[in-house]
């Protein structure tokens, strides 16, 4: 798997961080993975064992070590999935159900999954070890668009999008909107639509639907900000190349504005 930002900027090196925030910068593991290693004395900071995930670290200077072995930044490692429907997104399922992980890989350098997407749901799926990153592209305030294909079982007109661009109230009273929503092949019975979404509410489109009494059929996940799914088969992984990651870090950028 190819990097493209090697080590972490100054400013990040210099600031004292939790010793469980800490691994996770380093690309070893995830927070709550790093405070089930801590709390277990799995931890030495410059060689004393340390249990308390908020015990202070210096990036640059402090030794961690996780048992006995020297923890060191780790490249960072930026990825795209097309995830098949059924794929859940946890490290391991009690159920035996196929994970993300399944696609990565044996031997793959640790990742964690780029915001959400649900079990039912299909397409691109970011993985990241960069923690920051993956806040940023995660975070409603980045208004960073994601781009859907649904189809639903049920015909629709300009009047419903308009609905869903105006916003439409769940049964518990939260009103969700798309930022925009068009016909892609319409239908007597079932239609293909475009959805874009800048918020990224918990299963937003889902329950969108749901309100309106649409049965979702299918709902794939074909862009985040300029990154395009494309040709990229169901199951396949790879790397973003660094055009693509300087894409979405301006687009991030300009979203977010001043």
């Amino acid at each position: 798997m190819s990097c493209y930002d090697k080590g972490m900027t100054a400013i990040e090196k210099k600031r004292r961080v939790g010793l469980a925030r800490a691994l996770s910068k380093l690309g070893y593991c995830s927070r709550s993975q790093a405070m089930e290693l801590i709390r277990a004395g799995r931890v030495t900071l410059n060689g004393t064992m340390r249990r308390d995930p908020e015990t202070p670290v210096h990036l640059e200077s402090d030794r961690i070590e996780v048992d006995r072995s020297s923890v060191r930044a780790e490249s960072k490692i930026y990825l795209m999935l097309n995830k098949p429907r059924g794929v859940v997104t946890t490290a391991s399922d009690e159920k035996g159900r196929d994970t993300v992980y399944s696609f990565l890989g044996a031997g793959s350098p640790w990742v964690a999954p780029v915001g959400r997407l649900d079990k039912a749901s299909e397409g691109l799926r970011l993985l990241t070890n960069d923690s920051e990153w993956a806040a940023r592209i995660s975070d409603p305030e980045t208004h960073l668009e994601k781009t859907y294909h649904v189809q639903v079982g049920a015909a629709v007109d300009e009047n419903f999008l308009a609905e869903m661009r105006k916003g439409i109230k769940t049964v518990n009273g939260e009103v969700l909107r798309a930022k925009r929503a068009a016909l892609l092949r319409p239908g007597e019975h079932n239609t293909w639509l475009e959805i874009i979404l800048d918020e990224g509410k918990n299963r937003q489109i889902r329950r969108m639907l749901n309100a309106s009494d649409m049965e979702v059929l299918r709902l794939v996940r074909v862009a985040v900000g300029p990154l395009i799914l494309g040709k990229l088969a169901k199951g396949e992984c790879r790397a973003l190349t660094p055009d693509e990651k300087r894409a979405l870090d301006q687009a991030m950028f300009l979203r977010a504005g001043p």
